[in-house]
């Protein structure tokens, strides 16, 4: 593996302490706080095409999940603890203290969206607006889960069988599964919408099994405890009260519900969103339209 580009010239490595180990964010940029969250089969280098695009009106903190990229792995427990959004939501806020950063805005792609509205959920004080992209919430995806949606997201319940099964398979080619589901994933079924540089970041931690076992370890914990979390809350009738905004692609995952909005406007009472032309990766598939419109949210009053 060669060395792995700087996609991000300029920007200051952190690894910055938590509970939880360490976290690895790009900081860069001028203005209020935002932090951007990746999701599965990336790393916090997906914000590479999308990043200059806000860095002259934001202080970007773009970081890495636990278990993902450059953080650290959180040694795992039966009930996958370390894990869970919930777990992850704490380790953020942690980390965005540690930067001197109390009070920020938020945007999350994929399991990063998970994080991120369980942030919102768990910690209201500390946003100001939440952004997810391309995710509906983690019980509506379970209780949607009928045939077609089930092909749609097998990982979903692949990456979530008890271990070894799905570190032992993945790890036998871990760049083709990478490759392979990545693809299935974007709107022309190809990788040429992904930088060959930010694609080397992406075969890395397929290539290292215990980052498989990580992210197995994330999945397990969204099929079981980040299900239960949600469900009590939407039971409870618990919302986002902060401005939210979903965006989607217009054959990405999301879109298997009426419209997403549909779905946010049950978690979300201020919630706006539209598609995007792209597939499942907005901010490589479409990053112009994915940047203006992220930019237009977080800069309204």
């Amino acid at each position: 593996m060669p060395d792995l580009a700087d996609l991000f010239p300029g920007y200051a490595s952190e690894w910055i302490n938590t509970s939880a180990g360490r976290i690895f964010a790009r900081v860069g940029g001028k203005g209020p706080p935002l932090l951007l969250l990746h999701g599965f089969s990336s790393t916090h280098v997906m914000w590479h095409t999308v990043a200059p695009k806000l860095a002259d009106k934001f202080t970007l903190i773009i970081a890495d999940l636990p278990g993902y990229g450059w953080s650290d792995m959180p040694d795992s427990d039966k009930d996958h603890t370390p894990y869970t959004k919930r777990a992850m939501a704490k380790t953020m806020v942690e980390a965005m203290e540690q930067l001197g950063h109390v009070h920020f805005a938020l945007a999350g792609h994929d399991r990063g969206g998970r994080v991120s509205y369980r942030l919102a959920l768990d910690h209201p004080g500390r946003l100001s607006k939440l952004a997810v992209l391309d995710i509906l919430p983690t019980y509506d995806y379970w209780e949607k889960m009928n045939r077609l949606y089930a092909l749609n997201i097998y990982h979903w319940t692949f990456l979530a069988q008890p271990y070894p099964l799905p570190e032992t398979l993945i790890s036998g080619n871990g760049e083709f599964f990478l490759r392979q589901k990545m693809a299935s994933q974007t709107k022309s079924k190809t990788l040429a919408a992904m930088d060959p540089r930010a694609l080397q970041h992406y075969i890395a931690p397929f290539l290292d099994p215990s980052r498989i076992h990580a992210m197995c370890e994330d999945y397990r914990a969204g099929a079981y405890a980040d299900y239960d979390i949600d469900k009590a809350d939407f039971d409870a009738g618990k919302k986002i009260t902060i401005p939210m905004l979903a965006l989607w692609g217009d054959v990405g995952i999301a879109k298997a519900a009426a419209t997403p909005l549909d779905t946010w406007k049950k978690w979300a009472p201020n919630v706006s969103g539209a598609p995007v032309d792209s597939g499942h990766f907005l901010t490589e598939e479409n990053p112009d339209v994915t940047a203006r419109l992220l930019r237009e949210f977080f800069l309204a009053a």
